[in-house]
């Protein structure tokens, strides 16, 4: 079974910014706090705090025990979680227990009272631009999807709750990207809509490479999506070009049945002139009559032939040249 267009995206952005480089030490804090609240959570174990994260990509969570051990010297566990009915290709799990509380504590995801912090740390969302980077880089390291580009092109982030997402949002506002959270189905999401927004987030988390990948399909399918509209607009203008010429060789036909020998010879030659080029065009018409017309004049007398014939139907009390028009046109 081959992967969609948007896991694919969602894989590569992943990959991509899993291999950013952080040197600046509470840039890397920001982006472990969020991954932790985003990817899992505190769990009391035997009466011990253990924080564990969820996430499914190796080299995700490689990153995130690596960031562990290099800010605060404690190495977590990371164990492969089969796949199951609900996760396709598995997934990995970072755990920490001997020192959980400790780790807790130092991320800002638990207070000095021991309870769980609802959204994000003060300390975390007040920081820096690249700070906010880096919330941004977690959250979507933890549960981002990016689906391909196109008219409902979406970079979403699924929030462990409200505050959560109020956290993400008030992020992406600092950094100039508009971004709405949602709640479907009893879940929080954060979503970024339409290229210029999604393009400035993933370049600002730092993928680069796919974002330039993104902007270039994007780029292609707005391209086709034109030359559709273009070729649907003109088989629109060719069928309605084609109707209103059925109907007005219809109305002429009529017309000359009801003038019969009544009708004026200048008349009735531009009627059977388009009667005999049914496809033509009023210049083209212009150009095949003797001697030759401008597609003015050649509207204008059939436009009084049809007129003329109408009055003698009235007169005689007989359906007029309308009548004669098939009634499946749309003309």
């Amino acid at each position: 079974m081959t992967r969609g267009a948007g896991v694919a995206l969602t894989d590569d952005v992943k990959e991509e910014l899993a291999r950013v480089r952080v040197t600046r030490p509470q840039t890397k804090a920001a982006e472990v706090a969020t991954l932790l609240r985003f990817a899992g959570g505190l769990h009391v174990i035997s009466s011990r705090v253990a924080v564990e994260s969820e996430l499914g990509s190796a080299s995700v969570a490689r990153r995130l025990a690596k960031s562990i051990l290099e800010l605060y010297g404690i190495r977590p566990e990371i164990a492969r979680i089969s796949s199951s009915s609900n996760r396709a290709s598995g997934a990995y799990l970072v755990r920490v227990i001997a020192d959980g509380e400790t780790l807790a504590r130092q991320t800002g995801l638990m207070d000095a009272r021991r309870r769980p912090v609802r959204g994000l740390p003060n300390k975390v969302t007040t920081g820096s631009i690249e700070d906010l980077a880096g919330i941004w880089r977690g959250a979507f390291l933890a549960q981002g999807t990016l689906s391909d580009p196109g008219r409902s092109a979406a970079l979403e982030v699924a929030c462990p709750g409200n505050e959560a997402a109020m956290a993400l949002v008030g992020a992406a506002g600092r950094l100039g990207i508009p971004a709405k959270s949602r709640e479907v189905r009893g879940a929080h999401r954060v979503v970024i809509r339409e290229g210029e927004p999604i393009s400035r987030m993933l370049t600002t988390m730092g993928a680069h490479d796919t974002v330039q990948a993104w902007a270039e399909l994007r780029q292609r399918r707005e391209v086709r999506a034109t030359a559709n509209r273009l070729v649907n607009f003109d088989d629109a203008n060719l069928r309605r070009s084609a109707q209103a010429a059925v109907a007005a060789c219809a109305r002429i036909e009529r017309a000359l049945e009801i003038l019969g020998p009544d009708v004026p010879e200048h008349l009735g030659y531009a009627g059977r002139l388009r009667l005999d080029h049914r496809e033509a065009s009023l210049d083209e018409l212009g150009h095949l009559a003797t001697p030759t017309m401008t597609k003015d004049a050649v509207a204008g007398r059939i436009r009084r032939l049809l007129a003329m014939a109408d009055r003698a139907a009235q007169d005689q009390g007989i359906p007029n040249t309308e009548a004669a028009v098939p009634e499946d046109l749309d003309v």
